[in-house]
């Protein structure tokens, strides 16, 4: 699955832990107070469960709030330890979380050898 990032649109991982009982109104007033950002600025912000099975992303697309969640069947998504609020991630490493991948260190499965 893929989402729709547009240009010039930044990815935050709200470090630490979310209530994930929080929906749009939730997610957005902590974008705004915790995070010290703004929550319509059509950048994407992304929770985690303490559990690390489930995340939430929020974005304004211009019209309005949208919001996005996945839960891993096995395994964690892999997250900062919370130091700052907030780590930025590439839309390409956004991807890589959302597969279930080691986005700070993504390893190739195979390289070719030699050309030809």
């Amino acid at each position: 699955m893929t989402l729709p990032i547009p240009n010039g649109a930044r990815v935050w991982l709200a470090t630490g832990h979310t209530d994930m009982r929080k929906g749009f109104n939730g997610l957005a007033l902590q974008v705004q107070e915790t995070l010290r950002r703004d929550p319509h600025s059509g950048h994407l912000f992304v929770f985690r469960r303490r559990s690390g099975g489930l995340i939430k992303i929020l974005w304004h697309d211009g019209q309005g709030f949208c919001l996005f969640a996945k839960r891993l069947e096995r395994g964690r998504f892999l997250w900062p330890s919370p130091v700052d609020g907030t780590v930025a991630i590439s839309a390409a490493q956004l991807g890589y979380l959302l597969s279930g991948i080691d986005w700070r260190a993504p390893q190739y499965t195979w390289r070719p050898d030699a050309a030809g």
